[in-house]
């Protein structure tokens, strides 16, 4: 077993909480637009997903780290709030594509821009943090 200094405790600890920090502040960002900081998430992954990757419930479940089951709960209750939408695919009769709709897009473009505003303040600690530990493990 690698033996750790208290200073490596202390780094490690230093990066946890800033994570928890920023995700603090996300989950309350969210909910003060009306919506659950998982909703949210989805949300992101739908705009924000890689090119090539098709916005499937399935590659939604991978992105947020969910069984596909409770991605399609997840994906009911956005449709339910008129925040996506399902279409069948073009391509492919079995596919059904997620799509934001204008009131999805809206909330999310008001969380990112408060989210890239709260980074700009706290992303240098968190930064730091990071480089902190990695110096370490180099």
């Amino acid at each position: 077993m690698v033996d750790l200094e208290s200073s490596e405790y202390r780094k490690l600890e230093e990066f946890r909480f800033q994570i928890r920090r920023f995700l603090s502040f996300s989950e309350a960002a969210a909910r003060a637009s009306g919506i659950e900081p998982q909703q949210h998430q989805a949300l992101l992954a739908l705009k924000g997903m890689p090119q090539g990757c098709v916005p499937t419930i399935g590659h939604l479940a991978d992105r947020l780290l969910l069984k596909h089951h409770s991605a399609v709960g997840l994906v009911d209750r956005l449709e339910t709030l008129g925040l996506v939408t399902r279409q069948p695919s073009p391509d492919d009769a079995r596919q059904v594509l997620l799509r934001l709709t204008a009131k999805g897009e809206r909330i999310l473009h008001r969380l990112s821009l408060t989210h890239h505003k709260e980074l700009e303040e706290t992303g240098p600690k968190l930064v730091a943090a990071l480089r902190s530990i990695s110096r370490q493990t180099s």
